[in-house]
């Protein structure tokens, strides 16, 4: 090789492997500095775009976690108070049951019955006093089934004793129950669903004491047909009953959490809490008395079926708030398994790192004692010239 001075191409090839170690270098620096793989789109442009699709949906599932444990905490606000509401409603029982005979005079009854009214006054205060948030639970909490119902209203016909819901969209349901097949068909004139209860029924009728359910869950309704001879059933179910007959379904305020990432109903757990006052139409206690011996007696009936139906009102929030729980668990499985996914993506591997780093920070002492060697050899020039 010729000796040159004006382009020492030694200097030049060191100079350029110096820089390609310095920029190997200050990779490790950087990675080993801030533990991530990828730190620019530069780094990796695929993986950057899945970790910060991944990052949106861990931190949509961690609020998640924390939407369906405040969920449970409502609903637990919501129970604790029906615990007392359903306390009252068996001391007022026991008011009633005590009023109904004639052990006792009219005179004790008026002394019965101030007690009796205190307890209705402190059901509905308790029922105006339980909030979350600034937000009222026992007064009617979410979308609900107006008592307009004909399918309700016509119970002594249809057979049906109740209607629930869970997710439902406000709005009028139609049955279409053809008397030959045993399918129920439901619809709001957007969304229908037909299921068959011919496997439930007796020839075409409701196995007689027992009570079905005609379950649309893809529109989120559940009705209670009853056969003959139930209690509080006013008319059985046989088929054919249903055809025309509608659910109502209004909009309330709240009832509505968001348990998944995204928008849909199958990202969210939808709750209905009914009115639970004494003065409400769903106990409507207000109308009984124990004044009189006639009186006590027709209110024992009337506090049975209030006293139930709060019950099946603190059955329906324990399976939401067992469901709540099963939901935490399942999210935060969802995001261990995803922020695992996450890591591998964006986490730098230390060892590795390490080791790269050891190998340019050698080379990069080693290239800048060859440029200073490849910088001396034009000198050699000068001995020619001597």
């Amino acid at each position: 090789m010729s000796l040159r001075v004006n382009n020492n191409i030694a200097a030049i090839n060191a100079r350029r492997q110096l820089n390609s170690n310095n920029r190997d270098l200050n990779l490790r620096l950087e990675r080993l500095s801030s533990g991530l793989r990828v730190n620019r789109a530069a780094d990796d442009a695929a993986g950057l775009s899945v970790r910060e699709g991944m990052r949106a949906e861990i931190s949509g599932l961690r609020m998640n976690v924390l939407n369906a444990e405040q969920a449970g905490n409502l609903l637990q606000v919501a129970e604790g108070s029906l615990n007392e509401i359903n306390a009252m409603l068996i001391r007022m029982r026991e008011l009633a049951v005590q009023s109904s005979s004639s052990t006792v005079n009219d005179n004790n009854r008026a002394s019965i019955q101030a007690e009796y009214t205190q307890l209705i006054q402190e059901i509905d205060r308790i029922s105006l006093s339980t909030t979350y948030n600034e937000q009222v639970l026992l007064t009617g909490y979410g979308n609900h089934v107006d008592a307009t119902s004909t399918a309700l209203t016509a119970s002594d016909t249809s057979g049906v004793t109740g209607i629930r819901i869970s997710g439902a969209t406000t709005g009028t349901y139609t049955f279409i129950d053809a008397a030959a097949d045993g399918a129920i068909t439901l619809g709001n004139g957007i969304v229908t669903q037909t299921i068959s209860v011919n496997q439930q029924l007796d020839g075409n009728a409701v196995v007689t004491g027992t009570t079905i359910v005609a379950n649309f869950d893809r529109l989120g309704i559940q009705v209670n047909l009853a056969g003959a001879d139930v209690a509080n059933a006013t008319g059985q179910y046989t088929a054919g009953d249903l055809e025309g007959q509608t659910i109502v379904i209004e909009a309330g305020t709240g009832g509505s959490f968001q348990v998944g990432p995204k928008d849909g109903l199958d990202n969210r757990i939808e709750t209905t809490i009914g009115d639970m006052r004494a003065s409400g139409s769903l106990l409507n206690l207000n109308i009984t008395s124990v004044a009189t011996i006639d009186t006590s007696r027709s209110a024992i009936t009337q506090i049975d079926q209030a006293i139930s139906r709060v019950s099946n009102q603190r059955g329906d929030l324990g399976a939401w708030m067992n469901r709540l729980a099963f939901t935490v668990s399942y999210t935060e499985n969802s995001i261990e398994n995803i922020q695992n996914s996450e890591a591998a993506i964006s986490d730098a591997d230390i060892a590795a790192e390490i080791t790269s780093f050891t190998r340019a920070q050698i080379l990069s002492q080693a290239a800048t004692s060859m440029l200073a060697q490849a910088n001396m050899i034009p000198q050699n020039a000068l001995a020619l010239l001597q």
